[in-house]
C-alpha cells in the first residue's frame, strides 16, 4: 500500500535542529525513528503530519549503558538491541524476556522501545515490564528537559504525557537493590508473532514483596496496587493465590475485539497472574524455567 499523505521531510543534523522543528510545528510534526508504527499510519491515512522529522541519525539518542544502578536506554535503541545485549540479559532479564515476544524478528530490528511507549497502544509489550521496574521516561524540548515516571506516562489509548514540542530522548530503569526475579506472561492467539491479547509482568522479591503490571487488559498499561498489597508480606500459598486471582479482576477492564472476548481475557488474566507469580518465585529460588521459556500462553 503506497503512502498518499503529503508531508515535508527533514533529517535534522543535531538535536537542536530537531527540537527547533518540533517547537515550530508542534502536533503537526511526527518523529521517525524505527517507523514500524508511523509508516503504517501514513499508509492508512491515520497520521497526517505536515512534517516528518527523521531522528535516526541523532547519535545522542543511541546508547544502552548501566550507569551506577540505572539502565539507560537511548530513544533509538531497538528491541533487537535489548535481545542482543548481555547486560540486559543478565541484569534485566525480565526486559529481555518481554523483548523476545515483540512482533517479529524484522519488526524487532526496527522498532524502538521509546517508540513502543510513544505509540501507547494498550497492548504494548514493553509497558508492564517498564512499570514493574519503575522506569522513567526522559523528554526534551527547547524550553528544557524533564523526567516522567512511567506510571504517569500513559494517559489513555494512544495518548501519553508527551507535550507537542517534546522529543523522548531515552528511558532509565533503576535496578532493584533487593534480590528479585520476574516473569512476563503473554497471551496470544497462536504461537509466534502476535499482539498481546493480555500481558502480565511480575517482579518477585526475596522479602515476599511483589510488583504486578498488565497490558491489553485495560485502556492503558498499569500497575495493580491492590493485588500487590494483598501479596506483599505473604508466602505464595494456594489461599493467597486464590484471593489474588479474584482481586486482579477488579483492577483490569478488558474489552472485546477481533482478537478476544472480554470474558476470555478476564478468565485468562487469573491464570496468567498465577503462572507468572509461580514462575517468578521459582526463578528467584534458582529452580524455574530459563527466561524466555514457558511465558507464552
Amino acid at each position: 500500500m503506497p503512502i498518499t499523505t503529503e508531508f515535508e521531510y527533514i533529517k535534522p543534523k543535531d538535536m537542536d535542529e530537531a527540537l527547533h522543528v518540533f517547537s515550530l510545528y508542534r502536533e503537526k510534526a511526527k518523529a521517525l525513528a524505527g517507523g514500524t508504527d508511523l509508516v503504517v499510519q501514513l499508509k492508512e491515512n491515520i497520521a497526517k503530519p505536515e512534517i516528518v522529522v527523521d531522528i535516526k541519525n541523532l547519535e545522542e539518542l543511541r546508547g544502552l549503558t548501566l550507569d551506577g544502578n540505572k539502565l539507560k536506554i537511548g530513544a533509538l535503541v531497538t528491541f533487537a538491541d535489548l535481545i542482543e545485549s548481555d547486560l540486559v540479559k543478565t541484569r534485566y532479564p525480565l526486559l529481555w524476556e518481554a523483548s523476545l515476544t515483540v512482533a517479529s524478528t524484522g519488526v524487532r530490528n526496527r522498532a524502538t522501545v521509546a517508540g513502543n511507549i510513544c505509540s501507547a497502544v494498550p497492548s504494548a509489550d514493553s509497558a508492564p515490564v517498564l512499570a514493574v521496574y519503575d522506569a522513567v521516561v526522559l523528554v526534551r524540548a527547547i524550553r528544557g528537559e524533564r523526567a516522567v515516571s512511567i506510571h504517569n506516562w500513559f494517559a489513555g489509548p494512544k495518548k501519553t504525557a508527551l507535550a507537542a514540542d517534546e522529543i523522548v530522548t531515552g528511558l532509565e530503569l533503576p535496578l532493584p537493590e533487593k534480590k528479585h526475579a520476574g516473569c512476563y506472561m503473554k497471551l496470544c492467539r497462536y504461537e509466534g508473532e502476535d499482539l498481546a491479547q493480555g500481558g502480565i509482568a511480575v517482579l518477585a522479591f526475596a522479602d515476599n514483596t511483589y510488583r504486578v503490571a498488565t497490558c491489553a487488559l485495560g485502556p492503558k498499561p498499569a500497575r495493580c496496587p491492590k493485588t500487590e498489597r494483598l501479596l506483599n508480606g505473604n508466602k505464595l500459598s494456594a489461599p493467597v493465590l486464590g484471593k489474588a486471582r479474584k482481586l486482579i479482576l477488579s483492577e483490569i477492564s478488558p474489552i472485546a475485539d477481533i482478537r478476544s472476548s472480554k470474558e476470555y481475557r478476564l478468565h485468562m488474566a487469573e491464570i496468567m497472574l498465577e503462572r507468572a507469580l509461580e514462575i517468578a518465585l521459582a526463578r528467584l529460588s534458582g529452580k524455574g524455567p530459563c527466561y524466555g521459556e514457558n511465558n507464552i500462553v
